[in-house]
């Protein structure tokens, strides 16, 4: 007989309590594979591809493309047996279980199937399907379907418009999620609206015309151009709350440093001729990486974070370095792990690889959890520096400017070299201004003369 398996949206990351439908990998008759993709989700950290933790036929996808789910609401449904004989009356399936949650035979979910059974556990007792009046129901995963319901009646024009549930038991409003999203978006109120799709229900049209019909009170006059609204969601949310929990926390200071890097320049047209290099991109940013790595290391307590709860300051002897990389999904600031671990060569091949990577949407969570320093790099924007704010736990964030060709003096003589302005944004409650000004004085130190200091250093 069918064996029906429901499979609930899983926990993807520390701290993330939902995530957006962005495309379905299948589609309901569709045999699939165990650990086979099935959909690709956003949450506010990264685009994630779910496995599916069975192999079997898609019978049900329980939400449309662009809805957004909490975790452990239901993604799928999948009959594990599809050859089966139709089981009659028989019970709902078991629904699928959270990450790290115990199912009723004893297992535990995991992010794909389920490990070894640890206990060993009854079958739950059959639950009643019946909800109270107001109350939306998943869809049903029970083999026998209950005897349909008598259709209600279109309703006539002019009608009163369906109520929303109410405490009391009134007739709840009947709209898909997406619908729902259409109108919260738009500002309609669904309650006003008089449904014209199956039974009642409202539809995207209903809700688009509820916008587009003319108002019983004069308009006010039309600007030209008008407006775009852009739902706040996904990493941009993330990011905004993120920036303005840490401007709110950390006492910022930006301290500014211009500076000839005209051997920097020319390290790095060195460095581009070397066969160690073939194959990799090797950029200024790559060296004023490791200028900070190295800055790091001579003033490990700018390489540390501030815990309130224990009143503690965290110095951490290991660098996991951030590099802001902007992305069509938003500004992203995947970190390299151990970096002050790594060569030259290694550290180029990291940051080639992390910023491919933010840029095509594949950036996992892990890579963005646990920085503890970051570089911001405007300089590839034309921008010749900027004050940025701290990525939340860390104390420290440089950032990088455009090179100009610029009049300097050199030698005793005004000559154009190649000019840059570096920042530095720090947490004032544990970096104060000396040790700030000398963080940032030997990154400028190695860049003015990166040979003579990669020596002394390394």
């Amino acid at each position: 007989m069918p064996k029906l398996q429901q499979f609930n949206l899983p926990d993807l990351a520390e701290g993330l309590v939902d995530a957006e439908i962005i495309k379905w990998l299948v589609s309901p008759g569709d045999t699939v594979e165990l650990n086979q993709p099935i959909v690709e989700v956003e949450t506010a950290k990264a685009l994630t591809e779910i496995p599916s933790p069975y192999a079997g036929e898609v019978k049900t996808l329980h939400h449309e493309e662009g809805t957004t789910v909490d975790v452990g609401q239901p993604l799928i449904t999948i009959d594990t047996d599809p050859g089966g004989a139709s089981g009659g009356d028989e019970p709902p399936a078991e629904t699928g279980a959270l990450i790290g949650e115990e199912t009723a035979d004893g297992r535990t979910a995991v992010l794909v199937g389920y490990g070894p059974k640890s206990v060993t556990a009854k079958r739950r007792p059959r639950k009643s399907t019946t909800a109270p009046l107001g109350e939306q129901v998943a869809a049903p995963v029970a083999v026998s379907a209950p005897a349909p319901p008598q259709p209600s009646p279109a309703p006539a024009p002019g009608s009163a418009p369906i109520p929303a549930a109410a405490p009391g038991g009134s007739v709840p409003v009947l709209a898909k999620p997406p619908v729902r999203k259409l109108a919260k978006d738009l500002g309609v109120d669904l309650t006003t609206l008089t449904g014209t799709g199956p039974n009642g229900s409202i539809t995207r049209d209903d809700v688009q015309s509820a916008v587009s019909a003319p108002a019983a009170t004069a308009r006010p006059a039309v600007v030209s151009g008008g407006e775009e609204r852009i739902p706040i969601k996904g990493v941009r949310k993330f990011t905004a709350e993120n920036m303005v929990a840490s401007a709110f926390t950390a006492p910022h200071v930006t301290e500014f440093l211009t500076l000839d890097v005209t051997e920097t320049m020319a390290a790095v047209a060195r460095l581009k001729t070397l066969p160690e290099f073939e194959g990799v991109k090797v950029s200024p940013l790559l060296l004023v990486a490791k200028a900070l790595l190295l800055a790091a290391r001579r003033h490990p307590m700018v390489n540390s974070s501030w815990d309130e709860a224990a009143g503690e300051i965290v110095v951490k002897h290991y660098v996991n370095l951030g590099i802001a990389a902007a992305t069509p999904r938003g500004l992203l600031v995947p970190n390299i792990k151990n970096a002050d671990s790594l060569g030259l060569r290694e550290l180029a091949e990291a940051l080639t690889e992390l910023t491919v990577t933010a840029r095509e949407g594949k950036t996992s969570p892990a890579d963005m959890s646990g920085g503890t320093m970051t570089i911001t790099n405007v300089g590839v924007f034309g921008v010749d520096t900027g004050t940025p704010i701290l990525p939340p736990g860390e104390s420290a964030i440089l950032c990088f400017g455009a090179i100009r060709d610029t009049p300097w003096v050199h030698e005793g003589q005004v000559v154009p070299r190649k000019v840059t302005t570096l920042s530095l944004s720090f947490d004032h409650r544990i970096i104060d201004g000396e040790l700030g000004s000398r963080f940032l004085a030997d990154v400028g130190r190695f860049l003015a003369d990166p040979g003579t200091l990669m020596l002394a250093w390394a």
